[in-house]
């Protein structure tokens, strides 16, 4: 049977990966909508956050009750710990999701034909971080294997990875377009600009999946 402090951080868990899952539904929606360049179906991608801020408030109320009402032991404590830092980075992943949707209304059926490649290019950095996302909540709930959460951490680093090299791609060929015209394309320029901000949302997961690593194994945070 489970001690109220185990049951409380258990609940802690749940909902940050609920919170998880919220942000993986919406990278899926952000990528259909940027698939068929549909603008009508990006306010739907800002659906799943709206809860966000008061979903990471009441883990911070949840962390701060056990704090004050029971007495975690050191592996519990670290695990709190690492939990209040995890929160904040969900509140940025948000922010940088609703940014990104924001600024990705340049996907229009009126864009021109390269604007809609160099974003359709930009899709797998989505599809990356979908993965990194779903791997992150696998870790999440996973708490005593710990060769399952290294495997794990490798995953989502892998992803990180990709991310970085699809992005060195799509510049590359942006500025070689650029080259080819004469010309300073600010429509383009902007378009790195927006693809940057989505390449955020995976570095913050980095942040994450560093806290988890201390909760579950130790070392620094």
């Amino acid at each position: 049977m489970l001690s109220k402090n185990e049951e409380k951080l258990a609940e802690v868990r749940a909902k940050t990966a609920d919170i998880l899952e919220n942000l993986t539904i919406s990278q899926k929606l952000a990528l259909q909508a940027l698939e068929e360049c549909d603008t009508k179906s990006f306010e739907q991608v800002k659906v799943p956050l709206k809860s966000i801020n008061n979903d990471v408030e009441e883990i911070d109320n949840l962390i701060l009750t056990i704090f004050a009402l029971y007495t975690p032991e050191a592996s519990d404590l670290r695990e709190m710990v690492a939990f209040l830092k995890i929160t904040s980075s969900l509140q940025r992943i948000a922010t940088n999701e609703k940014n990104y949707i924001k600024n990705m209304r340049i996907c229009n059926p009126e864009s021109s034909e390269d604007v809609k490649r160099i974003i359709k290019d930009s899709l797998s950095i989505n599809r990356c971080t979908i993965s990194a996302l779903e791997y992150t909540i696998e870790m999440i709930n996973e708490i005593e294997d710990r060769d399952k959460i290294k495997d794990l951490s490798a995953k989502i680093a892998v992803e990180y990875s990709k991310t970085d090299d699809i992005y060195t791609m799509i510049e590359k060929d942006v500025l070689k377009m650029m080259h080819q015209n004469h010309e300073l394309n600010e429509e383009y320029i902007n378009l790195l600009k927006y693809i940057r901000k989505n390449l955020k949302i995976i570095d913050r997961l980095e942040d994450i999946v560093s806290r988890l690593m201390f909760a579950r194994i130790g070392g620094k945070l």
